[in-house]
């Protein structure tokens, strides 16, 4: 492999050396994703995406069915927020795993986990064997996530990985548009026990595909183990868990649910993540930033979309979930662009490329609130906004593979799923706290219009430090480590 730097940009760029990529042979970019090569690894991570997407996207329609038939109300909120919170301790204990003896036990256990879960919920006779159903979900999900960017980064060369992440952007856009309505036909027509069922044999699949291509990866040397980030992870998550919860419930006292949230998360999260990250240090520190801001500006913003178009612009709720199927084809189409062997834009400029098309959908999003504006603008504001992230966000999972050292792989896809998470959770219940404050008092064009321009602020700090995602040195310079090692 032949490292350089551009010298105009900085930019770090690897090419393959010509005479391996012609023999396509494993760890070069001459054989596609889809070349007997690496095509049973590459079906089964879209296989293993595929079926963790359709269950994300499915339980929201059988969850209010499920949640009436065990005569659980007051657990509602706890579906939702339990599996988070164990997707998040899973997740950073998954990178430390990763990291010590290879992807294999944390992908194999993570499978498990995540099929056991589907069956405990599925078959739970009250609503608390239901929830603890969806936290095993939640340890299996947050484990196999962070396996799948180790196993990206040591199986696939550099010059394939925007082609995997691409693929695994596309796996989550057929689930989007579907899964509703597969998980709601299901349920009138058979039971809800069968959405979370009805998956159980497709978590075979990923396993048999994947599993038997491990064992020929390459081995890096174990990362030393890193005190006290148990009890970080524990804290991080039940920070993060608790803010969801709050969000979801929004009565007087989720105001010290929000308190205790935020001071879990002080405490325990910056330990988590790459040194600098909270102030947006160049390289790795804010790659991993900048997947909270655009988790979060994007998906807080669209969480009120359909809630705009039905209750302010009086849509019905097809015409809501068609403008929302067209935003995730949009994604698809970022991510696909983004991986095209031909472009010569840098992963930097294309970062900053999505950065702008984010902050210019969300703005067509704010306009579309005006009732004198055609309703229709929200369409390509969905659009724009998901070109933005299928460009931004499958470069920023190449460069923060590139950018760390491979025996610190999964630490940097915890902290990468780490800042996602944080982002989703504290911007969509920053909108919430908006629409519980306005929405009895204020005329809705006011409500919505406050939401969006919130998370275009966001957004538009995103396009300002875009930038600093370019590392000042290569990768074999001697990048800092992922994550703090000192003990408590």
């Amino acid at each position: 492999m032949n490292v350089s730097k551009t010298p105009s940009s900085g930019e770090v760029r690897t090419e393959p050396d010509d005479q391996t990529a012609k023999e396509g042979k494993p760890g070069d970019g001459g054989a596609g994703v889809l070349s007997p090569t690496y095509r049973p690894l590459t079906i089964g991570i879209v296989a293993l995406v595929l079926l963790v997407a359709f269950e994300g996207m499915a339980v929201g329609t059988a969850m209010p069915v499920a949640v009436a038939d065990l005569h659980g109300l007051e657990f509602y909120a706890w579906g939702f927020s339990g599996f988070m919170t164990a997707s998040m301790f899973a997740t950073v204990l998954s990178g430390e795993l990763c990291d010590r003896v290879g992807p294999r036990l944390p992908f194999l256990t993570g499978v498990g986990f995540f099929a056991v879960g589907l069956v405990v919920a599925g078959a739970a006779p009250s609503m608390v064997l239901f929830v603890l159903g969806r936290m095993i979900q939640g340890l299996g999900g947050g484990a196999v996530v962070v396996a799948l960017y180790v196993i990206v980064g040591r199986a696939f060369p550099q010059a394939l990985r925007p082609r995997v992440f691409a693929a695994i952007s596309s796996a989550w856009v057929l689930p989007s548009i579907v899964g509703p309505v597969i998980a709601g036909t299901i349920t009138e027509h058979a039971s809800w026990r069968w959405v979370f069922l009805g998956l159980v044999p497709f978590a075979l699949v990923p396993i048999v595909l994947v599993l038997p291509r491990m064992g020929g990866l390459p081995t890096v040397e174990p990362a030393p183990r890193r005190a006290g980030r148990k009890r970080r992870a524990l804290g991080a998550a039940l920070g993060i868990g608790l803010l969801q919860y709050a969000g979801q419930e929004r009565t007087w006292w989720s105001l010290l649910l929000v308190v205790v949230g935020v001071l879990a998360l002080v405490v325990s999260l910056p330990r988590l993540l790459p040194p600098g990250t909270l102030r947006f240090a160049r390289g790795l520190p804010s790659v991993v930033a900048m997947r909270g801001i655009f988790a979060g500006s994007f998906f807080g913003a669209q969480s009120f979309v359909p809630l705009m178009l039905i209750e302010h612009r009086g849509l019905s709720a097809t015409l809501a979930g068609i403008a929302l199927t067209v935003g995730s084809l949009g994604w698809s189409t970022g991510s696909w662009w983004q991986s095209r062997p031909s472009l010569r834009m840098t992963r930097t400029r294309l970062v900053e490329t999505g950065a702008i098309f984010l902050t210019a959908g969300l703005a067509l999003w704010l306009i579309s609130v005006i009732p004198a504006v055609p309703v229709w603008v929200a369409v390509p504001g969905c659009v724009v906004a998901g070109l933005g992230m299928g460009l931004a966000t499958a470069s920023l999972s190449v460069l923060l593979l590139g950018y760390s050292r491979p025996e610190e792989h999964g630490a940097a896809g915890a902290a990468a799923q780490m800042s996602d998470s944080f982002g989703n959770v504290a911007l969509v219940g920053l909108g919430g706290v908006i629409f519980a404050a306005l929405h009895q008092s204020a005329h809705p064009a006011v409500v919505f219009g406050a939401i969006f321009a919130s998370m275009i602020v966001v957004a538009g700090a995103g396009t300002i430090l875009a930038p600093r995602v370019r590392a000042d040195v290569a990768p074999a310079g001697g990048l800092p480590s992922v994550a703090n090692t000192g003990a408590d």
